[in-house]
């Protein structure tokens, strides 16, 4: 009865210790949340901003589904998420086996990678673009190797959209080793030091230990750079505006060109609706997968 009791209060501390946080939350997210639903389902433009929003149901819904904007946005989407996932996620535990060492190279690279995290991405992203323009700092260089006149990189359909990715993977290889090494760390040294008098190679112990017990952090930061990736827009907004022409264009970038360049806040809104909808599955994703490890 008394531990009864006892974890009884537990939880009401724990509930009253999060409830300011969770009041302060709801403040800032419920009610924006319900504005861009009631914009997603109203005719807003700029004369009708400060007026009563006509309501028009699921037009623009419908007007954003037989546009061509959406398919091309969402194929984008589609692939510039796969690339930062994949180059995050693999980057980072590759990192993260680097800085497992306690070198002065690996505590200098640990040193660089706090530091690529804390950068504003607005900053990284202008640093970037200096580098990848045509007279910039790799062009430059490839030209005067005699490898070519350079390469498009922020300037040609294809190559745009994957070196923004590049460069958003760069900005969160960072957190995803620094995650990583936590866990490599976590590691009972005992069993690298059996692996060893076994005869185990550097190889063997990487896959045979060091991946299978990064594997649970890796589904949660994979979910997390899914997510992360997404709502991407500084990188893309800094480096290339959504060009050339739409090649970079993501659904985030949509809904703000759409509401702010466009001037159609309702068809503005109605991108943004959906792409909170696909937000809040992957955090639903995430919550799941992260109590199924806690379990």
């Amino acid at each position: 009865m008394t531990s009864s009791i006892r974890h009884h209060r537990a939880g009401r501390s724990r509930l009253g210790f999060a409830l300011p946080g969770g009041a302060f939350l709801a403040l800032l997210s419920l009610y924006p949340i319900y504005l861009l639903v009631s914009m997603s389902v109203s005719e807003v433009s700029s004369g009708t901003l400060n007026k009563p929003w006509p309501f028009v149901g699921l037009d623009n819904f419908a007007a954003l589904w037989t546009g061509s904007d959406l398919g091309n946005a969402t194929l984008n989407t589609v692939v510039f998420v796969a690339v930062v996932t994949v180059v995050g996620v693999v980057g980072g535990l590759g990192v993260a086996i680097v800085l497992r060492s306690s070198t002065i190279g690996s505590a200098f690279l640990l040193g660089m990678m706090v530091f690529i995290w804390a950068l504003p991405p607005v900053v990284n992203g202008s640093i970037w673009k200096f580098l990848l323009a045509d007279q910039g700092l790799l062009n430059s260089g490839i030209r005067a190797l005699g490898l070519g006149d350079g390469l498009p990189f922020l300037y040609d359909s294809h190559f745009a959209l994957i070196s923004v990715a590049l460069v958003n993977s760069w900005a969160v290889i960072p957190f995803n080793a620094l995650v990583f090494r936590s866990a490599l760390l976590a590691i009972d040294p005992e069993v690298l030091e059996a692996a060893s008098m076994d005869g185990a190679s550097r190889f063997q112990e990487i896959r045979s230990i060091l991946i299978p017990s990064a594997r649970p952090t890796a589904v949660v930061l994979a979910i997390l750079t899914v997510v992360y990736a997404f709502r991407s827009f500084d990188f893309i907004y800094v480096m290339t505006s959504g060009g050339p022409g739409s090649s970079t264009t993501t659904l985030p970038f949509l809904s703000y060109s759409q509401a702010f360049v466009q001037h159609d806040y309702g068809i503005g809104s109605a991108t943004g609706a959906l792409s909170l909808l696909i937000v809040a599955v992957l955090a639903v994703v995430y919550v799941r997968s992260t109590r199924k490890e806690e379990a």
